[in-house]
């Protein structure tokens, strides 16, 4: 019964691991080949999707890049203003810190397509010009920061107040006993915090696609635009299985070496 229950564990266990990679790895596998259409099969070896990514006068490169760069300058904003407002809430009294932490959990309950309508009627009632960018930035910004304020919020409940009350004690101005002492304890969750900005910016459709000016294209919107053109869609979309090898190999590298880091910290201890 016990070695029953065991393989049964792990019989769920791969078979969720393949429900996850299999795509992923399905897609890796079609980068290196030279039919543009999955439903044409295998038509032998080529690095030509590679070549086309790779390509600045092709629109793929070009695109991920500057959605990268958008996903930088959110990640940034909503960094800072996502940690502003934990210390904020942090050092509030009761009352205030549990209705702004109430408020803050709205968005990240709401659905995505609710605030992106909801801000896209913001914009065009005051009349806000999408080709500035700040419409795209700040939509953003509102699905990112939260989660960089759930993100801090944590490490700011296991640090160790008394140092901040210390620093002060000893002659440190509130804003030098801030980067000096409250920064570094919660750093971490800063640090978690960018690289989920990072990630659910990345990944965003439905706000960008309310909010974004007609000539700029990200990854999501791209690739959602290319089932409009039957001529040039397919070898695009193929050009994009070879920027999810590159994320996929990539990701697996650095995986691979924060664990070998951590492992060998560990030995040294011994």
């Amino acid at each position: 019964m016990v070695k029953f229950k065991s393989l049964l564990k792990w019989a769920f266990i791969v078979l969720a691991l393949f429900f996850i990679y299999a795509p992923i790895l399905f897609l890796t596998v079609n980068s290196f080949n030279e039919s543009d259409m999955i439903q044409s099969g295998w038509k032998g070896f080529s690095m030509d999707h590679y070549r086309y990514f790779f390509d600045f006068d092709n629109e793929p490169i070009r695109v991920v890049l500057q959605t990268i760069a958008l996903a930088l300058i959110v990640a940034l904003l909503s960094t800072i203003l996502g940690t502003i407002g934990a210390i904020g809430i942090f050092y509030s009294k009761k009352k205030v810190n549990g209705t702004l932490s109430a408020l803050n959990r709205i968005p990240v309950i709401n659905a995505e397509v609710v605030t992106a309508i909801s801000f896209a009627l913001f914009i065009s009632f005051f009349g806000l010009d999408k080709n500035t960018y700040i419409p795209l930035i700040v939509g953003q910004m509102i699905m990112c920061t939260p989660f960089v304020l759930l993100s801090v919020m944590p490490k700011l409940r296991q640090m160790d107040n008394n140092l901040y009350e210390a620093a002060l004690d000893l002659g440190a101005t509130p804003s030098k006993a801030l980067f000096s002492v409250i920064i570094p304890q919660i750093l971490p969750g800063i640090i978690a915090g960018f690289l989920l900005a990072i990630t659910l910016s990345l990944d965003d459709y439905v706000i960008t696609a309310y909010t974004k000016p007609d000539s700029f294209k990200t990854i999501s919107t791209h690739i959602y635009g290319l089932s409009k053109n039957n001529l040039t869609g397919p070898t695009i979309k193929a050009a994009y299985w070879a920027f999810t090898a590159i994320i996929f190999f990539l990701i697996v590298i650095a995986v691979v070496c924060a664990n070998v880091v951590s492992y060998k910290k560990t030995r040294s201890k011994k």
